[in-house]
């Protein structure tokens, strides 16, 4: 059965930008979560001690949230968690997994769930492609720390003493931008990676706003602190809207074809990215209406 190049017919999307992780080992934690963010990311996997896994497990199938907001942070495939992790996922309504390490396309295909592949590893990086053509694969993440891990290094940002502080190095931002390539071209949402330094808020404004220029759907993020950024960046700011609407009204009443506009000339690509704003208003307003 071919698994690729095909679509379902209704995948999940994150209902917001702002995507929090939380340990799947303290349910005190889940509804405060949500009540904060945007989505819920609890975590099975890294946020999780070895030794508390099976606890996490039982807290997960015990303490249930809202699924159309939630998403489980899986193990890696081909571990003995993996397995344990899935038969805990299919005891809940949760259907939406993050496949930490997404390495292949069998790993993704093998669990029958929507997922998140989570591309943080060598091979994971150079399968991208591969893995965001899996019919059930709905988004792509990355991830820095464990890819550099991998590589054999010991930093995914320049230091202090050196020149750009705080940003990304080229290998982790090769990637970055791999995979948001990956899953555009295969229709799939992208999610960009934590900021780890929670203090370094204006880091992680600038992030955000990279990120929506090229075209990510969300941010996740490792504290409530950090939403509110979040939200702000994905959000169009007034005379961004404006400009959209204008382009978008024009073209209506031209229909379509390329024009000019206060000397800007509008083409189609320039039309979708006008949409594209638009379609954040829209989405939004959707989280501040669940919000209220």
């Amino acid at each position: 059965m071919n698994f690729t190049n095909r679509q379902l017919a209704n995948p999940w999307l994150p209902p917001g930008p702002a995507l929090l992780f939380c340990p799947a080992d303290r349910p005190d934690r889940y509804a405060k979560a949500l009540e904060r963010a945007d989505v819920v990311i609890l975590d099975l996997e890294d946020a999780v001690a070895p030794d508390r896994r099976a606890a996490a497990r039982e807290a997960l199938i015990a303490n249930p949230i809202d699924p159309d907001r939630t998403i489980v942070r899986i193990n890696p495939a081909g571990t003995g968690d993996y397995r344990r992790d899935l038969a805990a996922v299919a005891e809940t309504n949760y259907r939406v997994v993050m496949q930490a390490k997404a390495e292949d396309i069998a790993s993704i295909v093998d669990t029958a769930l929507q997922t998140i592949a989570l591309i943080e590893t060598p091979l994971g990086a150079t399968r991208a492609h591969e893995i965001a053509e899996v019919v059930n694969c709905v988004g792509l993440m990355w991830g820095a720390e464990d890819l550099v891990a991998g590589l054999g290094g010991k930093s995914s940002r320049f230091g202090p003493d050196e020149k750009h502080p705080g940003q990304y190095r080229d290998v982790a931002r090769w990637v970055r931008s791999s995979t948001r390539i990956a899953a555009a071209a295969h229709g799939k949402f992208a999610v960009d990676s934590v900021h780890l330094d929670i203090n370094d808020t204006e880091g992680l404004i600038d992030e955000v706003r990279d990120a929506v220029a090229l075209g990510y759907s969300a941010t996740a993020c490792i504290h409530p602190s950090q939403v509110p950024y979040i939200r702000d960046g994905y959000r169009p700011a007034g005379d961004e809207v404006t400009w959209a609407q204008r382009v978008v009204d024009e073209s209506t009443a031209r229909g379509g074809g390329v024009f000019s506009l206060e000397g800007q000339m509008i083409d189609g690509p320039v039309l979708r990215q006008a949409e594209m704003v638009l379609t954040r208003v829209a989405a939004a307003k959707e989280v501040s209406n669940n919000d209220e």
